[in-house]
């Protein structure tokens, strides 16, 4: 199975080289990389191109942000299943990708879990994002997967359609909404980390950020499982996010 991994970028020159060699030292052979970057104009398309990896592709264009490049990624790639992993994030270890492979042998969507890190030299944990099992009610109870683990075959992408892009923040939170719980896919949670995210990110900058993205999610609430003005969910989300702190930091 061919996994095309769809990487957003913009100007990520301190940050791409490493989502490139974690890209690259995956040990599961059929995979390609789409890097649709947004017109970068410091070193982001030069270090790419320093890779020299026939596995690489680029399209340099300017977009709407990173739910358009996302959406570029979805008409380009031409992998048997794909995911999500942005310029400041990286995979977890080079047996990721294969895992998600053997997994998606008898699934549609697959996901794991992400370790939200303060940089990709030190590694240090922030936030312990674990996916958990999917259920009928878990978007109802402010679950969500972690979205740079997220894998679709084909099928599901082309019966999903793109990402929302009147979600400013959270538009991959309605996407997967949509997959998760308006659809019968075959679903398997990997109980392993799959991914590092980086802290710092657009969906990371503050509280203000936080409840707008919250405002955003509940909106989709609304708009596909018919939720109320306020529901628990809205509540349940900022609790799930403190539960993931690390108290000290450290894995």
């Amino acid at each position: 199975m061919k996994i095309s991994v769809v990487t957003a970028s913009y100007n990520s020159e301190a940050t791409i080289a490493f989502t490139l060699e974690s890209f690259l030292a995956q040990k599961h052979s059929e995979k390609e990389m789409l890097v649709v970057d947004g017109g970068s104009t410091d070193a982001t398309l030069k270090i790419i191109e320093s890779f020299g990896s026939d596995a690489i592709r680029v399209v340099s264009e300017n977009d709407e942000g990173v739910y358009d490049a996302m959406n570029k990624g979805f008409r380009l790639f031409q992998g048997d299943a794909l995911g999500f992993l942005n310029s400041d994030d990286t995979f977890h270890d080079p047996d990721a990708l294969g895992d998600i492979a053997a997994a998606m042998q008898d699934a549609d969507i697959v996901y794991g879990d992400l370790n939200m890190v303060t940089d990709h030299q030190t590694k240090r944990m922030v936030r312990s994002w674990r996916g958990g099992t999917f259920h009928r009610y878990s978007f109802q109870l402010g679950w969500v997967p972690p979205h740079p683990t997220f894998y679709m075959r084909r099928e599901v992408a082309q019966r999903v359609g793109e990402y929302d892009l009147s979600y400013i923040t959270t538009a991959d939170y309605d996407y997967m909404l949509r997959a998760l719980a308006l659809n019968d896919f075959r679903v398997r949670y990997i109980p392993r980390v799959v991914a590092d995210f980086q802290m710092g990110g657009i969906s990371t900058r503050g509280w203000r950020v936080t409840l707008r993205g919250n405002l955003e999610c509940l909106r989709s609430r609304r708009v596909h499982l018919n939720a109320p003005i306020i529901d628990a969910a809205f509540f349940l989300r900022f609790l799930r996010r403190i539960l993931q702190i690390r108290k000290s930091g450290l894995s």
